[in-house]
């Protein structure tokens, strides 16, 4: 069989070294302007000039316009890359993290390595972060999970989190060879079927928030033991059959993975199939009946953590905002969800009259479901979508079941959904895999029980 690891290292675009390939990621993108401040020196244009301290950037006919202290213009170009001297550091100001989500917000954040700043045919201007593979692992799983977090689950999650870069690198690369755009929607007057990946981010490799990975900068490495794992698994992912393991990770499951096709393309992915998450097993959910039961029940799971004290060690702090992340409930009044679902899919449905799971996964959560209005049915998927189209923001996930009251005219007055779990569920559980790393399991022992079937290996 073709060792296919090899393709992932041999990118003529990308150097390679012992921090791993060169990487690009958007911290800004499509943004009127960018501030931030450079700390320390930076040089562009071979070194021509150097530049420090506060600055403004934003477009001008095609070009970057940089503005330094005093809103004096700096740099005039069509694209700048400002590059660090002596491991200078850059803050870029107002940076928006949980994009769309319930945790959504900006803050102030601190990078390593270059700034690219890159303007956009609309006049919008977009911030690149360029480092190295391993320094940004270093930030993601400190972004990802808190960095105190046992160093067991900071290992196991390096692992995965390099592995899913590099095989998304590399589908990336592929897809730049061929004019055909990947299929990842099926639109029909009755039916609304799409998922997302990173092929779309056209100036960057990867953006810096939840839709890929998350990455903060600097400042979230609150622990030497995230570089320390970083460190001991350098160069170190998952296999199997041969190629890099596309390694996805969720923050709950619910008590069971989900598989691959839930939530992307239609295809069995052999390492990304629903498991149980806990010592004891719980068979697949078949039925809707089957389903009601699980998510109306607390079962047995590695991520059903109610222990404040073990959540403050491996969050990070705005996601222990989220309560009530293993089992759920969120209500609606009839006229509010119909409002929302105007909003968030640009349909009017009229007057609500049914919610309808139609196709589960094994952890429960629904890829295809039946939207019935007054006006329009339509059948909505894939998981994300179905739950940015139920919440002004999104629900934890889809795997949920719907109720509706009624009046004693039998009237629908609203609907309340009851879920299980946080995020797309496929992969590694976050929060299970930290419990089972302060429970005693090692980082292989972690990712053998979340990824059937895959190997560990150094491949650089």
């Amino acid at each position: 069989m073709e060792d296919r690891t090899l393709n992932y290292l041999s990118l003529e675009s990308r150097a390679s070294g012992i921090h791993g390939p060169i990487i690009s990621v958007g911290i800004m993108d499509r943004q009127d302007s960018v501030t931030g401040s450079l700390n320390g020196c930076f040089k562009y244009g071979g070194g021509s000039c150097i530049v420090s301290g506060a600055f403004k950037a934003y477009s001008d006919s095609g070009q970057i316009v940089l503005l330094g202290e005093q809103g004096r213009e700096v740099i005039r170009a069509p694209s700048l890359a400002l590059v660090d001297r002596n491991e200078a550091t850059f803050t870029l100001f107002n940076v928006t993290i949980g994009s769309r989500f319930h945790w959504e917000r900006t803050e102030n954040q601190v990078f390593r390595g270059g700034l690219i700043l890159k303007p956009r045919s609309d006049g919008k201007i977009t911030a690149i972060n360029e480092t190295s593979l391993e320094n940004y692992l270093e930030s993601v799983i400190s972004s990802e999970m808190n960095g105190a977090a046992p160093s067991e689950f900071l290992k196991a999650h390096a692992i995965i989190s390099r592995s899913w870069l590099m095989t998304a690198l590399n589908r990336k690369d592929a897809a730049k060879e061929t004019t055909m755009a990947p299929a990842r929607k099926i639109e029909r007057p009755e039916e609304i079927i799409r998922w997302y990946e990173q092929e779309d981010h056209d100036l960057f490799d990867v953006c810096a928030d939840d839709h890929c990975q998350r990455y903060q900068g600097v400042t979230k490495i609150v622990s030497g033991d995230a570089t320390q794992s970083v460190h001991e698994t350098s160069g170190t992912v998952l296999i199997h059959d041969g190629g890099i393991c596309d390694a996805r990770y969720s923050k709950a499951c619910g008590g069971i993975t989900e598989e691959f096709g839930t939530a992307w393309d239609i295809k069995t992915v052999p390492y990304l199939a629903g498991i149980s998450d806990a010592a004891v097993h719980h068979p697949p959910l078949r039925t809707e009946e089957e389903a009601r039961h699980w998510i109306l029940s607390e079962q047995k799971a590695y991520c059903n953590v109610k222990d404040a004290g073990l959540l403050m060690k491996i969050l990070p702090d705005f996601d222990r905002e989220t309560k009530g992340f293993f089992r759920w409930t969120v209500a609606y009044s009839r006229t509010e969800l119909e409002q929302i679902l105007k909003e968030k899919s640009g349909i009017d449905f009229g007057t609500l009259k049914e919610i309808r799971p139609l196709d589960r996964g094994p952890s429960g959560r629904i890829f295809r479901l039946m939207i019935s209005g007054s006006k329009r049915s339509i059948v909505v998927g894939k998981e994300l979508e179905i739950r940015r189209w139920l919440s002004k923001s999104h629900l934890y996930s889809s795997a949920f079941i719907v109720t509706a009251g009624r009046n004693p005219s039998g009237e629908i007055t609203g609907f309340v959904f009851q879920g299980a779990g946080w995020g797309h569920g496929v992969g590694l559980c976050q929060i299970g895999a930290a419990a089972m790393a302060v429970k005693g399991f090692s980082a292989a022992e972690i990712l053998r029980h979340y990824f059937p079937g895959a190997e560990i290996r150094k491949i650089y």
